[in-house]
């Protein structure tokens, strides 16, 4: 799953909402220096990770795409569940999604000093364009899938995913509910293991 999803997943504390959040760009077991619930929460992001990439549902998701797409299909289907979780979100929450949005901004904008460089450079341009927001529409998901091709210098062909979204729209959208039932499940277990640390 992808940013909002990882986000959603953090619970209320804001300091294991960021590491959640940054994780992908923290390397290897040097995480020390973040303060520790910010560190509960690069933990909690790479158990999420191992748990969806082993999943059968979201590995059957992932099986339409990677004949087209190889090694890019796992990145694109996290991009498409987080689709399905904006577009459903009130099913998930009851703030909105664009309060949802703008309070996790403002954590991330009161917090700046814990971010890394990598996130704080993002941090403009994730809140001006609203990423958050353009995963809740196909023609979002575009736009998101064709900078993350850009950064592929245009050899992953993401940006044409959303055919195969498009689709298999239905199939997709069940085996998310499915998926997001269990990791839910999952993630309240590791929280609770993570607050006995």
């Amino acid at each position: 799953m992808n940013f909002l999803a990882h986000v959603y997943l953090s619970g209320e504390n804001d300091h294991i909402k960021i590491g959640n959040f940054m994780a992908d760009g923290i390397h290897g077991k040097n995480f020390d220096a973040f303060p520790i619930d910010v560190q509960k929460g690069i933990r909690l992001h790479r158990e999420i990770d191992s748990f969806t990439d082993f999943h059968p549902v979201f590995r059957q998701s992932k099986h339409r795409l990677h004949e087209r797409y190889g090694h890019y299909s796992g990145v694109i289907m996290d991009i498409f569940y987080d689709h399905f979780l904006a577009k459903n979100f009130s099913n998930y929450s009851k703030i909105p999604l664009e309060e949802f949005v703008q309070d996790f901004y403002k954590v991330l904008d009161d917090n700046f000093d814990i971010l890394t460089d990598r996130f704080k450079n993002i941090l403009p341009v994730l809140k001006k364009e609203n990423w958050f927001l353009l995963y809740a529409t196909v023609e979002g998901l575009t736009h998101i899938l064709y900078m993350m091709d850009r950064r592929t210098k245009l050899r992953s062909k993401m940006q044409f995913s959303t055919e195969e979204l498009l689709l298999f729209y239905n199939e997709f959208e069940s085996e998310f509910t499915l998926f997001f039932s269990e990791v839910k499940t999952f993630v309240a277990q590791k929280m609770q293991e993570l607050e006995e640390l």
